[in-house]
Parts: structure tokens; C-alpha cells; sequence
């Protein structure tokens, strides 16, 4: 079986080889900060030799991102001068993303349409529209095939289940979680009689950025036949996606996946490692972007190398309702705020639904409900979450960010 796999990436590695190589050259060109990078490794950018040879090319995390954003405003050097960007997006880091130009210039439509979705349906979008990228992406994908869009965004629940049952819609993009609060709410509504169960016609869901568990997609197929997973992150759009229900994660078109290990940035074929990505666009490449998830290659029943899922994150970051928090962002926001003496953050899951509680301790003589009331506005505005505030007497590790749900 461990043949079958190394001789499957293999594969995989080289049929997308030569068009990434190519591309990259192209993309060396117009992004000077790329020849460097390349160059810096060991790798001609004008003639690179074989898809293996990017291996020496050190891993670009996200806060290597992060950093490079902070000394080059506002993408880093690493987007081309002239490239043709239409929106500027802030993901947690705080990190720009640019749209470029193009009918789905993150090229969801291959996930979306292994879901169903096409011209003639109209489709329910759940990503966030503020500042994050991740609505604006599976709304272009949707309309790249023909598909009408709901933009309903995070939020509004009542509206958008008088949507789901008025206004004809038939696909659904965003959370699973989010999916399944839709769908009891939609059932609370039958019972009251506010509209009848015939009225459900949601038939098709493409859900992405929490994991997927067993139970939770049986309970979506109750009343939504087709529940397809996929994996992507707001730097690089869609990696990796279902082609049939439960089947592991084909990779996309138009990059170069890889599983690395964690420790030397070898891409390998046994065990987990991290997800490793290179996306030679010509206005914004990625070469060798370090996604911070966890995975491992395996094989699917036509022998294709397909990831496993996404198996757990590398260091201290955790995602939560589909969006990153980390530790260090967490205490740039709490720190001082007055009558705050310590706090921890814990992550649980209730019912399919990620929960946020920040345990505070508060300072000798200071009113506890308005240090609460101040912590949760904090964490609403600067990490976009909302929290249960809890005051308790000590926490177990100051400024920890524990993740205790199990899946």
C-alpha cells in the first residue's frame, strides 16, 4: 500500500510538474520579489530543473506573510506592479489579500460544480462578506457557472431561512455547522406553520472550513441530498476537494499540493506533514506556502494521490467557526483592559457548533460585569468572535487557547 502511494504522488507530481515550472518562470518575470526568493534557494528562475528542484525553496508560512506585508506595504513585493486588482481583503494577522481579475480567480467552480451546482440554480452563500475574502470567493465561482447568488453572508438566520423556503433556492455554500442551524431553524419553522416542508428545495451543499464528521453529514442529508467537502485557505483558494461523498480530497487544478514534513520542508509520501502549496499565477504567485494545516496522501479507488482531509493544524493557531485565532492576536486585543487581571480562551463544540468561552479573572475591586461587557467588545471588534465571558476565580494557563472539542 505504502508503493501505491509514493508511486501515486509521484504521478501526480509529475503531470502537474511542467505546467507549474512553466508558469513560474513566467511569473519570476513580472514579480521581482519571487527571482529573489528562487534565486536565494539554489533555483534559476529563468530555468528551473524539474519539479523536485523547489524543494530547497524554504516554506513561506503565514506569519512569514504577515512580516513581509509589515516591511512592504501592502502585499509583501510578492504581487505583480501591474497586476489588475479589483478588491483588497484583510484576513486575521492581519493579512491583504487581493482579488485579481477574472471570472473566478480562485477557481472554485470545479468544487462547486463536483457538487451539483450549475447554471439555473440559485445558491445560498454563508461566507462572510467583511473584510474576509471567502465570500466574494464562492459567490464568483457560483456565478463563473451559471448560478444565481444569495449573499447572505454570517448572520441573519431567520432571514435566511425565509429565503431557503420563499426564494427558490437550491444550493448552499459555507459552514457545515452553519448548514445545520439553517436546517433545524427551517424544521422549527414547519412546525409553527410558518411555511410548509415542501417548501425546502435545497437539494446541494459545498461546505468548507471545519471539519465534516460522519454524523453531522448524516444529519445534513436528511433534507440535502449532495454534501460535498472542500479545502482551501483565502491565500491560495481552492486546494483540494471531494468527488463523491466521503471520498478523500482531489487535488485542484492549477497548483502543486504537497505534504511536507514539519520539520525540514521535504515534501514526503508517508505519515502526516503540513500542506505545502506552490500557485504560479503570473500577477501573484505562491511558491512553497505553508498552509498550517496537517494532512497525509493516500490513494482513492481510481489510484489518484487525494489528501486524507485536514487532520489538525501545526503550532498554536486554531480555527474556529471557519476563521483562524491565534494566541498572540488574543492578547494584543485583551491587553488592557482595565479590571482584566488574567484570561484564557477554550474552544468547545456543542451540537456541531464551535463555541468560544473567554474564562476571565478580574483585578480586587473591579466591577466584574463591566470588565465582561469589555472583554466580549473587544473580542468582537478586534478578533471578530463572539464569546461567553466567564468569570472565574484563577484559570489553569494565562493567555492559553485551549481547544477541547472532540469530533
Amino acid at each position: 500500500m505504502s508503493q501505491d502511494v509514493a508511486g501515486a504522488v509521484a504521478a501526480y507530481r509529475n503531470r502537474v510538474g511542467p505546467g507549474v515550472l512553466a508558469a513560474l518562470t513566467r511569473a519570476a518575470a513580472r514579480v521581482p520579489a519571487l527571482a529573489s526568493r528562487l534565486t536565494a534557494a539554489g533555483v534559476d528562475p529563468q530555468a528551473p530543473v524539474g519539479i523536485d528542484a523547489l524543494s530547497s525553496v524554504p516554506v513561506l508560512g503565514k506569519d512569514d506573510l504577515v512580516e513581509a506585508q509589515r516591511a512592504d506595504p501592502p502585499f509583501g513585493g510578492l504581487v505583480a506592479a501591474e497586476a489588475p486588482i479589483e478588491r483588497v481583503f484583510q484576513s486575521p494577522g492581519p493579512l491583504y489579500e487581493p482579488q485579481l481579475a477574472g471570472p473566478d480567480p480562485w477557481r472554485w467552480a470545479p468544487a462547486l460544480a463536483a457538487a451539483g451546482i450549475g447554471a439555473g440554480d440559485t445558491v445560498l452563500n454563508c461566507f462572510g462578506y467583511h473584510l474576509s475574502p471567502a465570500g466574494a470567493m464562492f459567490e464568483l465561482g457560483c456565478l463563473a457557472l451559471g448560478a444565481r447568488v444569495v449573499p447572505g453572508g454570517i448572520g441573519n438566520q431567520d432571514l435566511q431561512v425565509h429565503a431557503i423556503a420563499t426564494a427558490g433556492v437550491t444550493g448552499y455554500t459555507g459552514l457545515p455547522s452553519y448548514l445545520k442551524v439553517l436546517l433545524d431553524r427551517f424544521e422549527a419553522g414547519v412546525t409553527e406553520g410558518a411555511w410548509p416542508s415542501s417548501s425546502w428545495g435545497l437539494r446541494t451543499a459545498l461546505v468548507t472550513a471545519e471539519p465534516l464528521p460522519a454524523s453531522l453529514r448524516t444529519e445534513l442529508q436528511r433534507r440535502v441530498p449532495v454534501v460535498r467537502m472542500a479545502y482551501g485557505t483565502a491565500e491560495a483558494g481552492l486546494i483540494a476537494y471531494e468527488r463523491g461523498a466521503g471520498r478523500p480530497l482531489r487535488p485542484a487544478d492549477g497548483l502543486l499540493v504537497e505534504v511536507c514534513d514539519l520539520s525540514t520542508g521535504v515534501p514526503v509520501t508517508q505519515g502526516e506533514g503540513q500542506v505545502v502549496v506552490t500557485l504560479a499565477r503570473p500577477d501573484y504567485p505562491l511558491v512553497r506556502f505553508g498552509t498550517g494545516d496537517l494532512s497525509a496522501w493516500v490513494v482513492d479507488e481510481e489510484g489518484q494521490a487525494c489528501l486524507a482531509g485536514v487532520l489538525g493544524r501545526v503550532g498554536q493557531a486554531v480555527k474556529v467557526r471557519g476563521m483562524f485565532l491565534h494566541p498572540r492576536q488574543a492578547a494584543e486585543v485583551l491587553t488592557g483592559v482595565p479590571g482584566l487581571k488574567v484570561w484564557r480562551l477554550v474552544v468547545d463544540r456543542h451540537e456541531h457548533r464551535d463555541e468560544l468561552r473567554c474564562e476571565v479573572v478580574i483585578e480586587d475591586g473591579a466591577a466584574a460585569g463591566e470588565v465582561a461587557v469589555a472583554v466580549a467588545d473587544r473580542i468582537r471588534s478586534g478578533l471578530r468572535f463572539t464569546a461567553e465571558v466567564v468569570p472565574v476565580a484563577q484559570v489553569a494557563t494565562p493567555g492559553e487557547l485551549a481547544d477541547v472539542r472532540t469530533w
